[in-house]
């Protein structure tokens, strides 16, 4: 999917939003991961599988988005009820492209993950020479806590 867009992120500042600049790097990748990790626990949201979705959106963007001197931008937000991941490469002439490997092959499927994980992602084409690889998730709804007050239904059956 490829959109070209303003997030949300920035025409509404009252979104929560983390966003952050680090080196194309496996070091820059393994960063993102764990900054988002800790930003999405400081927000009281649950890390998976937004984790992995960082992770594999930034290994990608550190490898096949890298340019030498060149940075990648990790930001997430939330807005209605979703949790979107955003990481930016300069790389704009070079788009994902979900394939399906060879059994035998040791790469090639991150984006599968992406698209298992994700409940939509795609591509916004930035200026250039940016992309943006986003991902979002939905996140669930709090269950209600029982009151414990004993009312129908708080207790196992058959105690």
């Amino acid at each position: 999917m490829h959109e070209k867009a303003e997030n949300a992120a920035q025409l509404d500042p009252a979104v929560p939003t983390f966003s952050v600049l680090l080196s194309s790097t496996p070091r820059g990748a393994r960063l993102a991961r764990l900054l988002a990790d800790d930003q999405l626990r400081s927000w009281g949201l649950p890390s998976d599988p937004a984790r992995h979705l960082v992770a594999e959106l930034a290994a990608n963007a550190a490898s096949h988005g890298r340019v030498s001197g060149r940075d990648f931008r990790l930001t997430l937000y939330v807005t209605g009820g979703v949790l979107r991941i955003e990481v930016t490469d300069t790389r704009g002439e070079r788009l994902p492209e979900l394939r399906r490997p060879a059994p035998g092959d040791e790469s090639g499927r991150g984006l599968l993950l992406v698209e298992a994980l994700a409940d939509r992602w795609g591509v916004t084409e930035g200026l250039f020479p940016r992309k943006t690889v986003w991902a979002e998730v939905r996140l669930a709804r709090p269950e209600p806590v029982s009151s414990g007050s004993g009312a129908a239904g708080a207790l196992p059956q058959g105690t």
